[in-house]
C-alpha cells in the first residue's frame, strides 16, 4: 500500500449525511483523510482531479451530474499519468442498487443510514483493493497499464452493475427493438425507423439522437432505458452517452492525446471512446 497519507473525497448533497459518513470512517479506517465534501456531481468531478484523491463516494442521486455519470465523465478525464485511479463506492438509499452491485461482485456500496459494521466490510475490502493496485518502487508501463486496466474493468463493473451507465446488458433480450417511434427533426412528425437503418444513439440534453445513414431522429427515452432493448451483439456502448452499431464501425483512430474516436460507414463525423470501453478496440 502506498506510504503517503490516504485521502478520500465524498460526494454528498445532503451535508449531515456527509458528515455521518466522514464520522464513521474516522473510527473505521482513521489513517483515512477526507479532502472534500462536494454536494453536486459536477463539483465532484472537478474537486477530484484537482485533488486525486485514492478513494470516492459517490451519492448515487445528486444535483446536475447524479453519481454514476460523474463518475463516467471522472473516468474519461482522470489523468492516469499522474495518479491512480481511485477506488469508487457508491452511497445510496435504495436497496436495489446495493443488491445489483453486490450481485456483480462490485467493490461496494454504502447504504443510508451509515451502518458502522456494514462500512468496516467496505473498509476492508478497499484496504484489499488499494494493495492491488500499488505501484512497485520502480513500476515499468505494462505494469501500470495492467493495474490501470484493473481498475477500469473495476469501475466498468460497479457502474453496470449501478443501472447502465458503465456497462452493456449482459444477455440478449427476450425480444430486442425492430422498430423505433421517432420524432423527425422538426417534431411535427413521427416516423417508424427500422433498428436495422440506425447506425447510433447519442444522449442530447431530454432526448436521445437515432442516427441513420442519411437522416437525424430524436426519441424521449433515455439511453439506460434504452440499452436493454437492444442486441448488445449488434449495439456497443463506447461512450456514456453514446451507443454505436458494431457492424457500421469502419475504422479506429488514436489521436496525439491518445484518445480514441470510431469512424462509421455512412457518417462523416468521428464518435470519441470513453476511456472505460477503449478495452473494446484493443487489437487482437
Amino acid at each position: 500500500m502506498p506510504t503517503t497519507a490516504l485521502t478520500a473525497l465524498i460526494a454528498e448533497d445532503e451535508p449531515l449525511l456527509a458528515q455521518a459518513l466522514q464520522a464513521e470512517l474516522a473510527t473505521a479506517w482513521p489513517e483515512l483523510q477526507v479532502v472534500a465534501t462536494p454536494r453536486d456531481g459536477r463539483s465532484a468531478v472537478r474537486e477530484a482531479l484537482r485533488l486525486l484523491p485514492q478513494v470516492l463516494f459517490f451519492d448515487i442521486r445528486m444535483p446536475g451530474l447524479d453519481g454514476l455519470a460523474a463518475a463516467a465523465e471522472l473516468a474519461d478525464s482522470w489523468p492516469a499519468d499522474e495518479a491512480p485511479m481511485p477506488q469508487l463506492v457508491f452511497v445510496t438509499a435504495y436497496d436495489e442498487y446495493a443488491a445489483r452491485a453486490f450481485e456483480a461482485e462490485a467493490i461496494d456500496y454504502v447504504l443510508k443510514p451509515v451502518q458502522p459494521e456494514r462500512l468496516r466490510k467496505t473498509v476492508a475490502r478497499l484496504r484489499q483493493a488499494l494493495a492491488a493496485v500499488a505501484p512497485s518502487p520502480s513500476p515499468s508501463t505494462a505494469s501500470a497499464d495492467e493495474a490501470l486496466e484493473r481498475t477500469l474493468a473495476q469501475w466498468r463493473q460497479v457502474l453496470g452493475a449501478a443501472g447502465g451507465s458503465g456497462g452493456a446488458p449482459s444477455s440478449t433480450p427476450a425480444a430486442p427493438l425492430r422498430m423505433i417511434a421517432a420524432s423527425d427533426a422538426g417534431g411535427a412528425t413521427v416516423r417508424m425507423v427500422p433498428i436495422d437503418e440506425v447506425l447510433y444513439f447519442e444522449a442530447a440534453d431530454k432526448y436521445l439522437r437515432v442516427l441513420t445513414a442519411t437522416q437525424e431522429y430524436l426519441i424521449r427515452t433515455p439511453l439506460k432505458q434504452l440499452l436493454p432493448q437492444l442486441d448488445p451483439d449488434a449495439f456497443w456502448q463506447v461512450h456514456r452517452a453514446v451507443v454505436v452499431r458494431s457492424a457500421a464501425i469502419e475504422a479506429v483512430h488514436r489521436d496525439e492525446a491518445g484518445k480514441l474516436h470510431l469512424a462509421l460507414r455512412g457518417r462523416a463525423e468521428k464518435i470519441p471512446v470513453s476511456r472505460l470501453y477503449a478495452h473494446l478496440f484493443r487489437a487482437m
